[in-house]
């Protein structure tokens, strides 16, 4: 029997009947299953639960002690999940009660068929870039990795900042934006998307440098391979700026080197079968919805 610890956040009451059904069909089974305590609580007032159900914090989860964990929300709550994952490879599915769910592609009203796979080991494993980044300050400790995407702002309402980046040593660009963005294949779907960004599939090995709102109009997102090292210097009016991992985010100072390169680990998403990056791509971005068609 499969272990599973579940992780959530808030969400609306409109998901409340289908989360209602899934924790049914998870005691149905009998399956073994921890809740992150914070979510338990928020449970506990909105849905039936059998009794006395184990609970974890960040603190105490054991990630060798489970098989899969199930994360419940949006795509920010699947990125704020793989802060407890870090390197342990265990694998995250996603039930979206988000909005467009590129990572949380399980909507609940396919969560029969979902954990039937599940329960059968019917699934598979896609192992995702994760960016790995350093500074000589160390400011985000043992959690300076991301899925998604390393990004460089201006603070508050400051003046256009400007980025010195090198590939490998070797002097690429100075932007002059409002931020840069280096995301993974994963993050090519994120905000590098909303700034023009390319679409690159998980598996292209590539990563991609993307200016936020750049101040020259020449200046294009650029696809590197993802075994070189870039490295970061900043400039600007104000002597802080902001420094965000995903959804993590803090000020570093202007004097800051930063290097940004992929970890020597993976993060491992289920994917079952009759699910593709290609048909989520398709359906959440609505390509092909045409009268002629």
């Amino acid at each position: 029997m499969k272990k599973f610890a579940i992780y959530g956040r808030e969400f609306k009451d409109e998901h409340l009947k289908g989360l209602q059904h899934f924790f049914e069909l998870m005691d149905n089974r009998k399956a073994e299953y921890q809740i992150y305590d914070h979510f338990a609580t928020y449970l506990s007032s909105r849905l039936n639960l059998k009794a006395d159900i184990p609970t974890f914090s960040r603190e105490s989860f054991d990630p060798s002690d489970i098989d899969i964990m199930l994360s419940i929300g949006g795509d920010g709550t699947m990125l704020d999940t793989t802060t407890m994952i870090k390197d342990s490879n265990l694998p995250i599915l996603g039930i979206n009660t988000g909005r467009l769910g590129f990572l949380s592609s399980i909507n609940l009203n396919q969560i029969d068929d979902a954990l039937a796979q599940i329960f059968e080991g019917a699934y598979m494993i896609d192992k995702r870039t994760v960016l790995k980044v350093e500074t000589d300050e160390k400011i985000f400790e043992d959690e300076n990795f991301a899925l998604n995407e390393v990004t460089l702002h201006k603070k508050d309402s400051q003046s256009m900042i400007v980025i010195h980046v090198y590939v490998d040593g070797k002097f690429l660009n100075t932007y002059w934006a409002d931020g840069l963005i280096i995301a993974t294949p994963t993050g090519s779907t994120a905000y590098s998307l909303s700034c023009g960004g390319p679409i690159i599939l998980p598996g292209s090995h590539n990563l991609i440098i993307t200016p936020v709102a750049p101040h020259n109009l020449n200046v294009r997102p650029v696809l590197i391979s993802d075994q070189s090292v870039i490295t970061l210097k900043m400039e600007g009016r104000d002597s802080n700026f902001l420094m965000s991992l995903d959804s993590r985010s803090t000020t570093l100072k202007e004097d800051a080197v930063v290097t940004v390169q992929r970890h020597s680990f993976s993060i491992n998403l289920v994917r079952l079968k009759n699910h593709s990056f290609l048909k989520t791509l398709r359906n959440k971005l609505h390509w092909g919805y045409d009268r002629r068609n």
